[in-house]
C-alpha cells in the first residue's frame, strides 16, 4: 500500500480546475527531496524539441500534459488496478535542457536519469520531441541493452538528415543500436506508415534483425494477435516502451509535429498500452504531443490518459517484484 504523501491530490477534495497542476495531481519530488529515495515510479517532464525537423512545438507538451492529467483518476475501470495504491508515484519535475545545444540538452538529460536509475525508480516521461529517448536510454541501459516496444507512425532509424546531421528525432533508435543501448533481437516497432524518402530505414531495421509492423499488417491482424507477438519478441528481459503520439491517427490525435493519417483510433490506442501487460517494462515514454497544433487539449489528453494505461502496468509489475 503506497504512504498516504503518494496519493494524488482527489477531485472530491479540490476541483480539478484549482491547484497547481502536476502529473496526475501527484506529490512533486524532485531529486533533491528528502523523499525523493522512497519513490517507486517517477513521472518526468522533458520539455525539449531541438531534434524536430518541420513543426516544433513537443517542448510545450509536458506543460499541457500535466494541465490535462488533472483528469486521470484513481483506478483503471477496465483492469481494475489502483496505481496510486499499489507503489509510490510522484512527479519529479522537469529536465531543465539548453535550447541552443542539441548535446548539452542530451547530456543533461541523461545525467537526470541517472539519478533517478541510481535511486532504484522506474521513469515515465512526457516529451518532448523523440530523440528525448535517446538519452533517457544511455541512462538506463548504461549496464545492458534492453528490449523496447515502440509505437509509431516513423521507425525513427534514419542515419542522419541534411547532410551528417546525426541527432533528430528521427535518427535516436539508429544511434541507441549503434551504442549497445537497445537489442535488436528484442526491438518490434509496430504502425509504421506514409509516404518515405527513400527505405533506408526499413533495410537498416532489417538488416539489424529489428521486426517491423507496418500499419497494414496491425490492421489485417487485429490488436491482441499484434501485441501477443510484442510480448513474445520482448521477452522477459527489462523492456523500454516508446510511444509516439503520432502512432494514432490524427483525427484522434492532431497535436503532433508529423502527423501520417491511417492510424489506430484512441481506443486501439489505449489497449495497446493495455496489452503491455506481462513484459518486464523498466522505463517508458509519451511523446511529440505539441500543444500549438491541438490547443483543445484533446491529444494531451489522450496521451496522458495512454501515460496511466503503462503507468498500471509498470506499478503492477513493480508491486510483485518488490522495492529494487
Amino acid at each position: 500500500m503506497s504512504d498516504v504523501f503518494f496519493q494524488p491530490v482527489s477531485g472530491m477534495d479540490l476541483p480539478r480546475f484549482a491547484g497547481v497542476p502536476s502529473f496526475m495531481r501527484l506529490p512533486q519530488v524532485g531529486p533533491d527531496h528528502e523523499r525523493f529515495q522512497e519513490v517507486d515510479i517517477g513521472l518526468i517532464g522533458v520539455p525539449w524539441d531541438s531534434g524536430t525537423t518541420n513543426r516544433p512545438g513537443p517542448r510545450h507538451g509536458p506543460r499541457q500534459l500535466r494541465d490535462l492529467s488533472t483528469m486521470i483518476r484513481a483506478e483503471n475501470a477496465a483492469t481494475g488496478v489502483r496505481p496510486f495504491e499499489a507503489v509510490n508515484c510522484a512527479d519529479l519535475g522537469d529536465v531543465g535542457p539548453n535550447p541552443a545545444d542539441i548535446e548539452d540538452s542530451m547530456a543533461r538529460i541523461t545525467a537526470f536519469y541517472d539519478r533517478v536509475v541510481e535511486a532504484g525508480i522506474m521513469p515515465l516521461t512526457g516529451g518532448g520531441d523523440h530523440l528525448s529517448s535517446l538519452p533517457i536510454l544511455r541512462a538506463l541501459a548504461r549496464d545492458k541493452p534492453l528490449g523496447m516496444i515502440h509505437f509509431d507512425s516513423h521507425t525513427d532509424l534514419f542515419h542522419s538528415y541534411f547532410d551528417g546531421m546525426m541527432y533528430t528525432h528521427g535518427t535516436p533508435f539508429r544511434r541507441a543500436v549503434e551504442e549497445g543501448l537497445l537489442d535488436p533481437g528484442r526491438v518490434v516497432q509496430i504502425g509504421i506508415r506514409g509516404t518515405a524518402y527513400d527505405m533506408e530505414d526499413r533495410n537498416f531495421a532489417r538488416s539489424a534483425g529489428i521486426r517491423v509492423i507496418p500499419i497494414e499488417e496491425y490492421f489485417a491482424r487485429g490488436v491482441d494477435d499484434v501485441m501477443a507477438e510484442a510480448r513474445e519478441i520482448a521477452g522477459a528481459g527489462p523492456t523500454y516502451v516508446s510511444y509516439d503520439i503520432d502512432f494514432v491517427d490524427p483525427c484522434f490525435a492532431p497535436g503532433t509535429g508529423t502527423p501520417e493519417v491511417g492510424g489506430p483510433n484512441s481506443f486501439e490506442a489505449m489497449m495497446v498500452a493495455r496489452l503491455l501487460e506481462g513484459v518486464d517494462v523498466v522505463g517508458a515514454d509519451l511523446v511529440e504531443v505539441s500543444p500549438p497544433f491541438d490547443q483543445t487539449g484533446g491529444t494531451a489528453f489522450l496521451g496522458v490518459s495512454i501515460m496511466f494505461e503503462m503507468l498500471c502496468v509498470m506499478a503492477k509489475t513493480r508491486a510483485a517484484a518488490g522495492r529494487g
